[in-house]
C-alpha cells in the first residue's frame, strides 16, 4: 500500500540535512519536472517584488521569498518533519518510533508542488508555492505536472493506493485507473464535508497505520483494519471514493 498525503503551506525552518538532491527523491523518473520548477522558482526569486506578487506574499511574507532563491543550497529535512499545520500535528511524525518512521518512508508520499510526490522520510528544504500557483516561464502546474506524475505512480505503486490529497493535489497527478485505489473524504455522520476535522483526521489515520505498521495492500483490508481500529468507513455516491467518518 501507498497513502498519498497533501503537503501544508505552512512548515518548519531550517533543517540539518544537505542540501536537496533531486536524484535521490522517491519517484526518480520526476527528475526533470522537478528541475524544471526549481529553476523556475528560482529565476523568480531574484526579484522579491515579481516573487511576491506571484506567489501572492504580503512584505511581512518577503522571507519566504529567500527560502525560494536558496531551494538548491539550503539545509533540508525530512518531509514529514517540514510541514506543520492541523495533518502534520496529528501525524507527530516526530514523536514516532524509529520502526514507525521506518514504515512513513516506506509507505508516504507527501505530494508537494515544487518537487511532486516525495517520500515521508526524503529530505527537502524550505519553499513556498501552492498548487494554484502560475510560475513565470513554466506551463500551469497542472498542465506540468498531471501526465508524468500520474505515469510514475503508475510504475512505482504497489497493488493499492489510498489517496489523502486535497482536490489541488490531485489535479497535479491523478492515481492511475490501472491502479487500485480509493480517495478519501471525511465527513460527519450526516454526511456534512469537513475542513478542520478533514485533515486532523487524515492525520491521525496516518499515525495510527503507521505505529500498528499493518500489512494489508488491499482495499478489504482496509476496511477490515479500520473496523478493529475505530476508524469508520464507508463509500460514497462516486466511484472510488471513501468517506471516513468523525464526530465534529
Amino acid at each position: 500500500m501507498k497513502i498519498l498525503l497533501p503537503p501544508s503551506e505552512t512548515k518548519h525552518p531550517g533543517g540539518a540535512g544537505a542540501p536537496l538532491v533531486v536524484d535521490e527523491l522517491a519517484l526518480s523518473g520526476l527528475a526533470a519536472e522537478r528541475q524544471a520548477v526549481i529553476d523556475a522558482l528560482v529565476d523568480l526569486s531574484a526579484d522579491e517584488d515579481t516573487a511576491r506578487r506571484v506567489l501572492g506574499l504580503s512584505a511581512r511574507q518577503a522571507g519566504e521569498v529567500e527560502h525560494n532563491r536558496m531551494l538548491r543550497t539550503a539545509a533540508t529535512m525530512p518531509a514529514a518533519d517540514r510541514y506543520t499545520g492541523v495533518l502534520y500535528d496529528a501525524l507527530d511524525a516526530a514523536s514516532l518510533s524509529p520502526a514507525s518512521r521506518r514504515w512513513l518512508g516506506s509507505h508516504v508520499w507527501i505530494h508537494s508542488a515544487p518537487f511532486g510526490p516525495v517520500g515521508a522520510l526524503d529530505t527537502i528544504p524550505a519553499y513556498r508555492l501552492s498548487a494554484g500557483t502560475s510560475l513565470p516561464g513554466l506551463k500551469a502546474l497542472r498542465r506540468h505536472w498531471a501526465e508524468a506524475t500520474t505515469a510514475a505512480i503508475g510504475v512505482e505503486a504497489p497493488s493499492f493506493v489510498l489517496d489523502l490529497r486535497s482536490e489541488a493535489y490531485v489535479a497535479l497527478g491523478p492515481v492511475p485507473a490501472s491502479v487500485p485505489s480509493a480517495y478519501v473524504r471525511v465527513v460527519t455522520s450526516q454526511g456534512r464535508a469537513l475542513n478542520h476535522f478533514n485533515k486532523k483526521s487524515k492525520g491521525l489515520l496516518v499515525r495510527a497505520l503507521a505505529q500498528q505498521r499493518p500489512r494489508f495492500g488491499t482495499l478489504r483490508g482496509l476496511r477490515t483494519w479500520a473496523a478493529a481500529n475505530d476508524f469508520q468507513f464507508r463509500d460514497a455516491d462516486e466511484r472510488g471514493v471513501l468517506e471516513l467518518v468523525v464526530d465534529e
